[in-house]
């Protein structure tokens, strides 16, 4: 056995090639989902970390909570994502030519052996943490949305949406206890605001979707009454969120913050809609819009 071969089956070569590989893997795994962290893996947390402070639980959990949503709220968004950038990569030349698999980072057979492990594992996750019936309903909504087609229309769109956020936060609760009627409240609203409204995410890829025969709201109303359906649906959304989840806390000095931070980032996002009309602003906005639902459940940390 000469040097080379030697070197070649030396534990710290085996184990340096094991952590590139990982390393790679890692960074694969975040080319695919940089853009949606905000609308999955952060609310995730966010309403596990409300489901601890709201059952009172020790300070010592928290840590060990917080890594079980990690790697849960990770897997989900993951499985998603790959998916649905599988049958994609059409319209994400036109409209996300930066994805990996329209650059080439990996081969669209690739990808697939990677999704099929991600769902394989956000299953076992599920299984292990006790939340299996949120991850089948997010893998049904998974496979429904990419493979069935129900990303093509609308209405079927934004019900894989709303399905979804329940899926989401419901998982998120119960990572850490039962799920309470108060829980059930900020569930479905939130749920409600990504059926009605999520179509703002459609504005910026609007040449990508009529590029491939996709029926989105602009599509299907048109650019214009699209932007003024949405726009009020944000000048509104102030409203909802105050009598649904801020009113029955109380009115006190943290409700009342809350609601003015809510407020602002609602409305704003309703006057860039009208303003701003551009692929770039528009993905700003829905951005805003992401963090709006970010600050909406970090309000449920402080207020419940």
């Amino acid at each position: 056995m000469n040097t080379h071969t030697k070197a070649l089956i030396s534990p710290l070569f085996v184990l340096t090639r094991i952590c590139r590989n990982l390393l790679y893997e890692l960074f694969l795994m975040w080319q695919f989902i940089w853009r949606d962290y905000s609308s999955a893996l952060l609310p995730g947390l966010l309403f596990l970390i409300a489901a601890w402070k709201v059952n009172l639980l020790s300070l010592n959990e928290l840590p060990l909570q917080i890594g079980r949503g990690i790697i849960y709220f990770w897997l989900y968004i993951l499985s998603f994502c790959i998916a649905n950038q599988i049958v994609g990569i059409e319209e994400d030349k036109l409209n996300k030519p930066n994805r990996p698999l329209v650059t080439g980072l990996v081969s669209v057979h690739a990808a697939f052996i990677r999704w099929v492990v991600s769902m394989i594992l956000f299953s076992l996750v599920g299984w292990w943490f006790g939340v299996l019936e949120w991850a089948l309903l997010w893998q049904i909504c998974i496979i429904l949305n990419n493979f069935g087609s129900w990303d093509k229309h609308w209405i079927t769109k934004n019900i894989m949406m709303g399905v979804g956020t329940v899926a989401l936060l419901a998982a998120a609760y119960q990572l850490v206890a039962p799920l309470s009627p108060i829980a059930w409240r900020w569930i479905l609203m939130l749920a409600g605001v990504w059926l009605t409204i999520s179509a703002v995410q459609d504005l910026r890829d609007i040449e990508g979707d009529r590029a491939i025969g996709r029926n989105t709201l602009p599509i299907a109303f048109g650019e214009t009454a699209s932007r003024v359906i949405l726009s009020l649906g944000f000048a509104l959304l102030p409203f909802a969120t105050h009598l649904l989840l801020m009113m029955p806390v109380g009115i006190t000095v943290k409700v009342l913050l809350c609601d003015i931070g809510l407020a602002v980032l609602s409305l704003t996002v309703a006057v860039r809609i009208i303003l701003y009309r551009s692929p770039q602003s528009d993905h700003r906005t829905y951005m805003l819009f992401t963090y709006w639902f970010c600050l909406t459940l970090a309000s449920a940390i402080f207020i419940l």
